[in-house]
């Protein structure tokens, strides 16, 4: 962007609402029991998800009340899932492992530093110093019923038991010549489950030094150990074996105490509960939570309520986010090859590739496949089910393929009977999605670019089929005898495009990062687009065909308004996006990026109120807009602060020929004059009951005959003393207050005072103003200067009123004989009646237009 253009704040149409396909990483989860709910709650991390930290997630942990995470040097406490209440601060290397014990912590970092945390206070109450060369802290375990002990394990393999409270070294286990990767306790007191590196996993008591049993698995290092509290024991041999669980490695798996079910996660971005409800104890997949494993490359809507996001990602897999809930997800799983399964044919060779680009459409889904995809490197197009959730029957292909050909733009009609496929070496041909059969070609050549095709679209009603290619043109065909029409001649190659069948405008992106709209009515270029620095990746149009939304890979997303030609929005991105795709009903805007697995959405913040859209300059240098769910650095966070500032705050007076009321409820001010009424309502019908007199006992002296003890000088002496009202009178702090403005001049404090004071104690306040309720003269003179200069001001005008009021009915007679306040009432008087004067005229001027306004013949 050229230097000293105009600044942004942000997008002003856009705002980060939510992202979705996000679950786990490599991180291992933590799993914690709400004892009121009686629920499990399953806590993983994602990246940076716990959003107040700056740096990645190295790992997390949980107790009954908190849950902590571990970022960089800095460990975390959050409550109830998302307010950090504690920050613990110590350690100088990363932090990679942590344990809840109680009242305490234990974190241990990459240099060997084991810290003991106060978790209330954040103190450090033990720091253990450990050599990573010949101890490197690699697992962690607090053994049951072993108070204040922690067993340490470490990567060469040994195992040391410590007394935190103390900070003594109890027993050192030698190990078995392999590192600890994993300890576990076991349902039996003194044993634990230890799992090393090797694969090898040993079942041993640490009381008596014993190893109990041992096993070996060869699928590399043990990752967890979990042990299973339900149903009869197991004897020393395998059980079950589920393979491919994940498609990467497990990072954590725990058993729900007391039930059949297995939780796992893993860097797949999946978490699964496993139930053990098979004959001969094997598992099946209960649950899922289930996101992309690799960054998506092509989203879209699917249906016209726009609840749910379609997302092709870069490991094969098709899946649909739903914007209401997550169970309402679908897997439409992994592309296969239609072969039989040849021997010694692994799975993986028959996945068909990533999907590079799809078409859905909701018209016929219940009927027949109403998704059709293209995949990398594949002439064949697959068709998919999206109510039945799996690959469709068909797979649609020329009859006469061309060799090296790839399938690289698709469409599929309104009605949803047809699909329309281009590929690289120029063909595009039709297809009927209920037979899966060809039905045709465009061309007299079966050709219908001389080059590669590279984007088909067809209008509502099935008249036209557009095509364009890297020839530099755009064609228009009638779809039912596929005969050109018309051709357009572009300045630059088309990358892509997209057609908005409801105001039948076309939008190309050309390889000169130019956009072009076409007028497939008048077929004439109407809008041209120039901003974009980099390769435009995908567009969208608003519902309404207003607004054209575009993302680039110079990590922009742009939005023109094509009625006035102008760009209107436009804020950057930390990571490039690669699609993006507008809800038929125009509430959110779905974004996927680059190197991320998650689906962003964004609200449409002119549907909940207005929004001002202005042309932006050519030099407009975008601000960059943090994606939903991440938060932004603190660097950032100090600037968002002080924007907050700058925010607009309304005055607590628009003018001075204004009157503003106090806001204060009317009980506060308005029955002031009717406490004695109110009083006297509220006094009780009859006396208060005395208690039924309780047997007592006399005090009597110790010894062998009872006597009673004769009360002494100082009991006689406490007894209660008739006092005069003056000898115990004390100022409040209302009439300090109200003293001290009559020396400054400002009546700020005492009004504040008396605004927190209820009906009743402003009136013990007033009262107590003369001198017989432990005041003086001056203080009703105070008084009489504070509503002078309440209604001068014009602030707080019902509240000047009303206590004026109560305060003539209390002291209208001893103000009568003081000439000073008479005068100053007086002055008082005059000021009332000419604001009164002022409001009364504005309220008759008001009345009058609201009366001609109503009885008028419009």
């Amino acid at each position: 962007m050229a230097g000293g253009g105009s600044l942004a704040g942000g997008s002003s149409l856009f705002s980060g609402f939510r992202v979705l396909g996000l679950y786990s990483n490599h991180v291992p989860h933590a799993l914690r029991y709400h004892q009121k709910h009686r629920e499990f709650y399953l806590v993983t991390a994602v990246g940076k998800s716990l959003h107040t930290l700056s740096d990645d997630i190295t790992c997390i942990a949980a107790d009954r009340m908190l849950v902590f995470a571990a970022a960089g040097r800095d460990v975390s406490a959050f409550a109830r899932n998302k307010e950090v209440v504690m920050r613990y601060h110590g350690h100088k290397q990363e932090v990679r492992l942590l344990l809840p014990l109680g009242d305490q912590l234990l974190s241990a970092d990459s240099s060997g530093d084991v810290i003991v945390w106060d978790v209330q206070g954040g103190d450090i109450y033990l720091r253990l110093q450990f050599d990573p060369n010949t101890f490197d802290v690699s697992a962690m375990m607090h053994p049951s019923t072993y108070l204040n002990k922690v067993l340490l394990g470490s990567s060469q393999g040994a195992l040391q038991l410590w007394n935190i409270k103390t900070s003594k070294l109890l027993f050192t286990f030698p190990g078995w010549s392999a590192g600890v990767t994993a300890l576990q306790q076991s349902p039996a007191v003194d044993v634990v489950g230890i799992g090393t590196a090797m694969g090898r996993i040993i079942i041993h008591n640490i009381r008596l030094d014993e190893t109990l049993m041992s096993f070996m698995q060869d699928w590399g290092p043990i990752s967890s150990l979990a042990f299973r509290t339900d149903g009869p024991p197991i004897r020393r041999q395998l059980a079950a074996q589920q393979r491919h669980a994940h498609n990467t490695a497990v990072a954590a798996a725990t058993f729900l105490h007391g039930e059949p079910l297995l939780v796992t996660n893993g860097a797949d971005n999946a978490i699964k509960v496993w139930i053990f409800d098979q004959e001969g104890g094997g598992a099946r997949l209960l649950r899922c939570r289930q996101g992309h494993s690799a960054p998506p490359t092509a989203i879209r809507h699917h249906g016209n309520d726009g609840k749910n996001v379609l997302s092709a990602g870069q490991d094969g897999t098709l899946q649909s986010f739903s914007t209401v809930h997550e169970r309402f997800n679908k897997n439409l799983g992994h592309g296969w090859f239609k072969q039989k399964k040849k021997k010694g044919l692994s799975y993986e060779a028959l996945r068909l590739p990533a999907i590079t680009a799809f078409s859905s459409t909701a018209a016929r889904q219940s009927d027949w496949d109403s998704i059709v995809a293209c995949h990398r490197g594949r002439l064949a197009t697959t068709t998919w089910n999206y109510q039945r959730c799996t690959m469709g029957a068909h797979h649609l292909q020329p009859p006469s393929p061309h060799r090296d050909a790839i399938a690289t733009a698709v469409d599929i009609t309104s009605c949803g009977n047809f699909a329309v496929i281009g590929s690289s070496c120029g063909r595009v041909d039709v297809y009927n999605l209920q037979s899966g059969l060809h039905r045709g070609c465009y061309g007299d050549d079966e050709k219908a670019h001389r080059g590669v095709v590279r984007g088909v679209a067809t209008d509502t009603l099935n008249q036209l089929t557009l095509t364009a290619g890297s020839d530099s043109l755009l064609r228009f065909w009638r779809f039912k005898t596929r005969k050109q029409e018309e051709q357009l001649k572009l300045n630059a190659a088309p990358a892509s495009m997209m057609l908005h069948r409801d105001s039948g405008m076309l939008a190309l992106s050309l390889d000169d990062f130019t956009l072009l709209v076409v007028d497939i009515e008048t077929r004439r270029v109407v809008r041209k687009f120039a901003g974009h620095h980099g390769n435009i990746n995908d567009m969208t149009f608003s519902p309404d065909g207003r607004w054209l939304v575009t993302a680039a890979m110079d990590c922009t997303i742009r939005t023109w308004d094509l009625p006035s030609g102008c760009l209107v929005d436009c804020f950057l991105v930390a990571m490039a996006p690669v699609g993006v795709s507008m809800s038929p009903t125009g509430d959110f805007l779905a974004t996927a990026h680059v190197d991320s697995l998650g689906v962003y959405l964004w609200t449409n913040k002119s549907l909940c109120g207005p929004v001002g859209l202005r042309p932006l300059p050519a030099d407009y240098q975008p601000a960059v807009e943090t994606l939903p769910g991440v938060t932004a650095d603190e660097s950032e966070q100090e600037v968002t602060s002080e924007e907050v500032d700058d925010v607009y705050q309304s005055a607590d007076q628009l003018g001075v020929e204004l009157v503003t009321l106090s806001l204060l409820p009317e009980s506060r001010w308005k029955s002031l004059l009717h406490l004695d009424d109110i009083k006297r309502k509220n006094k009780p019908v009859a006396p208060p009951v005395a208690p039924a007199a309780a047997p007592f006992f006399l005090p009597t002296v110790p010894g062998l005959t009872p006597r009673f003890t004769a009360p002494t000088a100082t009991e006689q002496e406490t007894q209660s003393h008739l006092l005069r009202w003056g000898s115990l009178s004390q100022r409040s702090e209302f009439s300090l207050a109200l003293e001290s403005a009559l020396e400054s001049g400002s009546f700020d404090r005492p009004l504040r005072l008396l605004k927190d004071c209820g009906p009743s104690a402003l009136s013990v306040e007033l009262t107590c103003l003369t001198s017989e309720g432990g005041g003086a003269s001056s203080l009703l003179l105070a008084f009489i200067q504070m509503i002078d200069s309440m209604l001068a001001s014009g602030r707080d005008f019902d509240l000047a009123h009303a206590y004026l009021a109560l305060f003539l009915k209390l002291h209208l007679f001893s103000l009568s004989q003081d000439s000073v306040a008479m005068a100053a009432l007086l002055r008082l008087s005059a000021r009332l009646e000419a604001g009164w004067a002022e409001l009364r005229a504005s309220f008759n001027q008001s009345l009058c237009l609201l009366s001609y306004t109503k009885s008028a013949l419009l």
